[in-house]
């Protein structure tokens, strides 16, 4: 399965050189926990110095602006959507006019708290606001459902989710349908989920740079696990 071609907006291009930069994109021979063997591999955590945060954060923002998406509150699952709720939130009152001035963060305990404040969330109430979920990527559909039942919990209203990257493969190869991860989320909950680029954006952005051999493993591997 190829990729189809794809035009790639400055904050994208910024998002992936730095991705290249900061080794958080890789390509070679990688284990995936799903036991997959994938020909690249992307780890948002080395995304760690202020530039690279600064920049993360602007990435993540502007796809959010740019989707026109309604929401009150942005909520980080613990423990990756910590710091990146915290730092998009800022980010949005920045550069995203006066609409998102008023926008808030929460994020989730491991273990709940008996004492002070008390609870299993931290920040922002989320009692009948709307929610955008935000993360690294989306695999393992238990880490978004948690996420979906600590806010249904609480009262809120999931809006959309946005992730950095969207591996575009499936969740199950055996499935006829050949969901993938974000469209089975979409699907199941009726909601969008965004990203800052996708499979399609990270071949189109590395055509000039990726040896024979890697092109030909990336194809192959979508022509399996693609959608």
């Amino acid at each position: 399965m190829s990729a189809p071609s794809a035009s790639l907006e400055d904050y994208q291009k910024t998002f992936l050189e730095l991705g290249l930069e900061c080794k958080a994109l890789r390509f070679g021979s990688f284990e995936l926990k799903s036991g997959r063997k994938s020909p690249y591999f992307f780890n948002l955590a080395l995304f760690n110095s202020g530039k690279l945060l600064a920049n993360l954060a602007t990435a993540y923002a502007t796809a959010i602006i740019q989707s026109d998406l309604k929401f009150d509150v942005i909520f980080g699952p613990a423990y990756k959507g910590i710091p990146l709720a915290a730092i998009v939130c800022v980010k949005l009152a920045e550069i995203g006019g006066t609409k998102f001035q008023d926008i808030q963060y929460a994020f989730n305990r491991k273990k709940r708290k008996d004492h002070g404040e008390g609870g299993i969330i931290v920040g922002a109430s989320l009692e009948d606001k709307r929610i955008l979920v935000i993360d690294d990527v989306m695999t393992a559909e238990t880490a978004i459902d948690e996420a979906f039942d600590i806010i249904s919990i609480a009262q809120g209203r999931v809006a959309g989710c946005i992730i950095a990257l969207d591996r575009q493969e499936v969740v199950n190869e055996s499935d006829p349908e050949r969901l993938s991860a974000t469209q089975s989320v979409s699907k199941r909950y009726n909601v969008p989920v965004l990203s800052i680029v996708s499979l399609t954006h990270v071949v189109q952005f590395m055509r000039n740079k990726l040896s024979p051999g890697q092109k030909s493993a990336i194809d192959d591997y979508r022509k399996v696990y693609g959608v």
